[in-house]
């Protein structure tokens, strides 16, 4: 992380003509991310205090007051984002990093934010859930001109209500969201609030996907619906971050949606209540346990519990093909396709065919098969007793006894105390006590489910 200092010198800015009063004002530098680690909470050196958030496999960037606003640079320009080892995105984001840096202010913060454009194409910024004066919402032609490449626009409103929002573009918006332009901004409330309760742990990430052709580094823009890499904050399992927190600790997760599908995000071994989307805080009234929420597109959701189970518990996107890799959309289902005495026939032909899918595609998180160069296996992470045989929008919540109220280090594997664990049964096979309806095999009523002989099919008249 590179927290560089402010500029408060030189008179560099080129800001639009209807914020031109405060066109000459020296921009705050902007601060940009070095690494794909998360960061640890930004703690706030001025202004009104309260509780930062944990962007997950990204940081908060700092502010300068400035006559009593606090001021922020974003600059929009093309990135490279390490989505998982090895594995390289051409993206275009804010300050080095895609996401950008998330934005925390306090309700009522007067806010001016610096818009340098490095893209090589117009952009605007959009604040995702604000309420703000019509002519700072950013879409561009709409309410105000397009930023051209290299200039500078300001936004200046006030931080009116609290929640968890998000800023993306509003200018080619179908090509700059595909190549991962987006951000968190988190408003905290002034004071106590009566629906936002206090937190010893505070997340929040931003859900994308893209479409990137094995072996290249740009997503295709022109997708709909055929996405192959999902993610946390643009990172794929396993090289997102684990949440954890101490064993007890209230936990606030915040989780926003800018892909072009719906996501139900489900936490194992506890329950949770949805206490906030991008509309506000949820009433009480209206609030229910849970484990599992759906994010619709263009969606925030905030969710709450208590942390008061240890171990490893998964946190993943419930959509199965949302927890893969890279994998090809056309490859056909091969289960029970006896290939006995083919794949030595085949290997003549093609040196480099490798057996399949005939079983299941569990072994592919384990295969050591050729890829293209920059593109990363379908099901990979390794845990303490094998392949976790996920990829994608998957992490681990991990709960501890003893951890310190800044401590957000990955404290390594769980280790279940002794008969708390699933083992292998050691006794007499049950597989024939097991009831069933029907035999296995066959459907109610059918001879066999298998495909008939040669000559045996339905007549055609």
């Amino acid at each position: 992380m590179n927290r560089r200092n402010f500029f408060t010198g030189a008179a560099t800015a080129v800001a639009a003509a209807s914020v031109s009063r405060v066109a000459m004002a020296a921009l705050p530098e902007p601060v940009l991310q070095s690494n794909a680690d998360t960061a640890a909470p930004l703690t706030p050196p001025n202004g009104r205090p309260y509780h930062p958030v944990v962007t997950l496999n990204g940081w908060t960037t700092p502010w300068r007051m400035n006559a009593g606003v606090k001021e922020f640079h974003l600059v929009a320009e093309p990135v490279v984002r390490e989505v998982a080892p090895g594995f390289f995105v051409n993206m275009w984001g804010y300050n080095g990093q895609s996401p950008g840096p998330t934005i925390e202010v306090v309700e009522g913060d007067q806010v001016r934010i610096f818009v340098t454009n490095r893209l090589p194409e117009a952009t605007t910024i959009h604040w995702h859930g604000q309420r703000l004066p019509n002519g700072m919402d950013g879409v561009g032609g709409l309410n105000q001109p397009h930023i051209p490449p290299g200039k500078t626009f300001v936004y200046e409103f006030t931080a009116r209500r609290p929640g968890t929002f998000m800023y993306h573009p509003h200018s080619d918006e179908m090509v700059q969201m595909a190549m991962g332009m987006m951000g968190l901004w988190i408003t905290h409330p002034k004071g106590r609030h009566p629906l936002i309760a206090d937190v010893q742990r505070d997340y929040a990430f931003l859900l994308a996907a893209y479409a990137v052709e094995p072996g290249a580094m740009t997503p295709r823009i022109n997708e709909m619906t055929d996405f192959n890499i999902w993610t946390f904050n643009s990172r794929a399992f396993p090289s997102i971050t684990p949440l954890v927190a101490n064993q007890g600790d209230k936990v606030r997760i915040r989780v926003g949606n800018l892909t072009m599908t719906n996501h139900p995000i489900h936490l194992h071994g506890h329950e949770f209540e949805v206490t906030g989307t991008d509309g506000g805080p949820v009433p009480k009234s209206a609030r229910w346990p849970e484990v599992t929420t759906d994010v619709a597109v263009g969606q925030m959701r905030q969710i709450e519990l208590i942390a008061d189970e240890p171990g490893d518990w998964a946190l993943h996107c419930h959509k199965s093909h949302h927890t893969m890799g890279a994998m090809g959309h056309n490859v056909p289902t091969m289960i029970g396709v006896d290939h006995r005495g083919l794949v030595g026939k085949i290997q003549k032909i093609v040196p480099d065919y490798m057996l399949m899918g005939e079983r299941g595609m569990g072994d592919m998180g384990a295969m050591e098969m050729p890829l293209p160069d920059n593109t990363f296996p379908m099901m990979t992470g390794q845990g303490p007793y094998g392949n976790i045989e996920m990829g994608g929008m998957f992490t681990s919540f991990k709960v501890r006894k003893g951890l310190g109220a800044n401590d957000y280090g990955d404290p390594g594997w769980f280790a279940q105390p002794r008969g708390t664990q699933a083992y292998a049964w050691q006794g007499a096979p049950l597989e024939a006590q097991a009831p069933r309806p029907t035999p296995p095999g066959q459907a109610p009523g059918a001879p066999s489910v298998r495909k008939p002989a040669a000559g045996h099919g339905p007549a055609h008249h």
